[in-house]
């Protein structure tokens, strides 16, 4: 631990789930729960998730024999223009499927020591290290778990003079267990179907099969080696230790599914034991000071380019209880949550280690998680990667274009052949097989479940990363394809009508309108389906010109861009939700699908749309304040974008304090209950959702540095209680990093960098009511005068 690295620390060993300290590789991720005696460390594996590739045409297979496809669709736009929306939701549930599937926990590995005391545990921010100082039948032991990504495994080191015994156990169906005299080797099965909390009719929530599937087979292979000095035996299930003064434990796992995610050929369950066991063997060779080293320097060059301080140095260990959810300081939380969402960002998305992270990251221990620990992409899978490219963690973004991919080529055969259109679509939810058709079984609520713009807001990003790095390779070889596809289909869902192009059905997820006093969802063009078809046919444009695309699909972008309808304002001064001023059943949703036009699509902005920008300010006094963890986020870095500094640490405030009630219970939606911190600093909806802890960062990044529109703007919302600070190595569009320091509430010192992109372009940045532009060669710094 170096002398400014920023350590969370708790004074006792976790007793439940949500104290426990994540660590993970991209692909492995474990709660260490800590302590003498039994502890815990719960394991999972970012590819195990029930279903089977085949799953999604399989299902659209079987939505296509209800009779759903282009001419009952046609049926659907008639019903809906004619106000006649009963029938509209009856005809639609036709168009659903089941679900998408589970992300499941893998392996507990039960460690217990002697008798003792622990003297402290903590968690490392900087080097990814659960750390633990304890007393064991009278003698100091030090306990130290981390996830390797170099090695491809969680490491357990244990010094000091102990007895040790080891256990091995899956909350899924075991089929191979071996106890050796170093290690574990355990075979299990995945089920090849799992269905959400909310859906318990389901007769077989977990659906196990004895022999592969359509040339799948669901398996999963976990190995556990040690390494110790002293004695070792076994039992029917444990491994013993006797007279032990070092261990070093290795857990490695090989699955189906990563084979499919990794286009590679299937695997024989003896080679993915096989596999495991190498990897295994591999790292216990290198040994615990290697395999620490290599470790360390990994994450530090990758979470070390960018840092955050607010208010004052500090150094040591950081109480999480005392000095954080207590609210004693605002400005150390506000840096703790800054670094906690890059850290845990870093370790539940890496390029190569597996789909990205999901909403626990890659942290799950039920086997019927919250909202299947899957991706939801009306909000909370986009907002789990806001920070990717503006903290300085571009190459953790990659995952997420590589779900992006595998939904293409789903939501292409689901674009086809449910909506007779060109290109890919993709709805509500995904997973890690691409599922890109509407989930809810027949009986799921329009609201949410009917919603054709997933891919138009979820690929923003493959453009985000270019705008950020500057790699043009990117853009015309990963980034094109995707938005091409994307804009195809939304050309083909757009009908016209007045003179104008709608998209028809349209909903506003998940909110509800007020028709003759009754709810309803179903309308034609919503402000966000417009502003996300809007930004795809712009990127589209600006892609083809910047790698000299000459594509026949750029001029029906052309003739359609002028004929999506602008954005409009509600007669009470809001920015408005649906194609006409309607009332919103719940004019305090959570939701604020809209805003989508303010951040982050950058279509809204003081400074350009300052009518359309003042009616976004009144839709967020509308909407009040907090709800739950991704709401605050979202609503955090909205302020922020509209310059409001105060109102987005007010929110910061509501959504850092410790959760008040059940962290396990299922809070309505309506934020009667709102959500807060758990105490290992997890945000919480609740249950827990990660969205939030990844979208604070973003949203306090955009207090202090925006980079829309092709203007740096330095502490554009900066609230009079953060007086003093630094903040370097913050990511700009363009291939630009900025430094700054701050003191008393002014500018101290600013400089900016050009670490890609193109040269001539200029650089324009404000601050202080100054203007200054220039341009940088690649490697150039200039310091501004402030």
């Amino acid at each position: 631990m170096r002398h400014d690295d920023l350590v969370l620390s708790w004074p006792r060993p976790a007793g439940e789930w949500i104290e426990a300290a994540p660590v993970g590789n991209g692909r492995l991720g474990a709660m260490v729960f800590g302590g003498p005696g039994r502890t815990r460390l719960q394991v999972n594996d970012s590819t195990v998730w029930s279903g089977t590739p085949h799953g999604p045409a399989d299902a659209l297979a079987d939505v296509l024999a209800t009779g759903a496809g282009p001419e009952r669709l046609a049926e659907v736009r008639a019903a809906i223009m004619a106000g006649d929306y009963r029938t509209a939701d009856r005809l639609l549930m036709s168009f659903e499927g089941p679900y998408s599937q589970e992300f499941l926990p893998f392996a507990d590995l039960w460690m217990t020591l002697g008798k003792g005391s622990l003297q402290g545990r903590t968690l490392n921010l900087d080097n990814g290290v659960a750390h633990e100082f304890l007393t064991v039948d009278g003698h100091e032991v030090e306990r130290s778990v981390w996830a390797s990504h170099p090695a491809g495994v969680l490491c357990v080191s244990i010094t000091g003079r102990t007895d040790l015994r080891l256990e091995l156990e899956s909350p899924l169906r075991t089929v191979h267990k071996l106890l050796r005299d170093n290690g574990f080797e355990f075979g299990v099965e995945i089920p090849v179907d799992g269905a959400p909390q909310h859906e318990p009719q389901v007769e077989e929530p977990l659906r196990y099969v004895d022999a592969p599937i359509d040339d799948y087979d669901p398996f999963g292979a976990v190995v556990v080696r040690i390494d110790t000095d002293g004695k070792v035996s076994t039992t029917d299930s444990e491994l013993i230790v006797t007279g032990s003064t070092r261990a070093l434990i290795v857990l490695g796992t090989s699955t189906a599914a990563r084979d499919f995610w990794e286009e590679r050929a299937p695997r024989t369950r003896t080679e993915h034991l096989s596999t495991a066991s190498g990897r295994v063997s591999g790292a216990l060779t290198q040994g615990t000071e290697t395999l620490l080293r290599e470790h360390d320097a990994d994450l530090r060059r990758l979470l070390g380019g960018t840092s955050l301080r607010i208010g004052r140095q500090v150094n040591g260990p950081i109480d999480v209880a005392e000095d954080v959810l207590s609210g004693r300081d605002e400005r150390l939380a506000a840096t703790v949550m800054f670094q906690y969402g890059r850290y845990l960002l870093a370790s539940s998305s890496r390029p190569g280690s597996g789909p990205p992270a999901n909403l626990q990251g890659v942290w799950n221990a039920d086997l019927r998680p919250a909202w299947s620990s899957n991706y939801t992409v009306n909000i909370n899978t986009e907002m789990n990667y806001w920070p990717a490219e503006v903290t300085g963690l571009a190459e953790c973004h990659l995952p997420l274009i590589d779900l992006l991919d595998k939904m293409a080529a789903n939501g292409a055969d689901v674009a086809r052949e449910l909506y007779g259109a060109r290109g890919w679509v993709t709805h509500h939810n995904t997973d890690m097989w691409g599922w890109s058709l509407p989930v809810g079984m027949g009986h799921g609520a329009p609201s949410w479940a009917i919603w054709q713009m997933g891919g138009a807001w979820l690929v923003q990003h493959a453009w985000d990363h270019y705008e950020f790095t500057g790699d043009t390779a990117f853009l015309r070889d990963r980034a094109w394809p995707l938005l091409r596809g994307c804009a195809l289909f939304g050309l083909d869902w757009l009908v016209e009508h007045d003179g104008q192009l709608d998209t028809i059905p349209s909903t506003s997820p998940e909110n509800w309108f007020l028709v003759d006093g009754k709810p309803e969802s179903l309308s034609w063009s919503s402000t966000m389906d417009i502003a996300l078809l809007r930004a795809v046919f712009t990127r589209c444009l600006d892609a083809a010109r910047i790698t000299s695309v000459d594509d026949p699909v750029l001029a029906e972008i052309e003739k359609a861009l002028p004929r999506l309808r602008p954005p409009a304002v509600t007669a009470g001064g809001w920015l408005q939700e649906w194609v006409e001023d309607l009332p919103e059943e719940d004019p305090k949703h959570r939701h604020m699908s809209q805003l989508v036009t303010v951040y982050p699509l950058g279509q809204i902005d003081p400074g350009i749309t300052p009518e359309l920008a003042e009616a976004a300010v009144n839709l967020m006094d509308r909407r009040g304040n907090g709800a739950m963890g991704w709401s605050w986020a979202w609503k955090i870095a909205l302020r922020a974008r509209l310059g409001d500094g105060e109102t987005a640490r007010s929110l910061l405030l509501e959504a850092t304090r410790p959760l008040g009630f059940d962290w396990d219970l299922d809070a309505p939606t309506d934020g009667s209950q709102w959500g807060g911190l758990l105490p290992n600093l997890f945000s919480s909806h609740p249950p827990f959702q990660i969205d939030g802890n990844y979208g604070f960062p973003a949203g306090i990044a955009e207090m202090l540095v925006q980079s829309h529109n092709s203007v740096i703007r330095v502490l554009p919302a900066l609230p009079s209680s953060w007086p003093s600070g630094a903040l370097t190595g913050v990511r700009c569009r363009g291939g630009l990093s900025a430094d700054l320091t701050w003191r008393n509430g002014s500018l101290a010192a600013l400089s900016i960098r050009r670490l890609t992109g193109d040269p001539l372009r200029t650089v324009t940045v404000l601050f202080d009511g100054q203007r200054q532009e220039f341009t940088l060669a690649v490697g150039e710094e200039r310091r501004l005068a402030c």
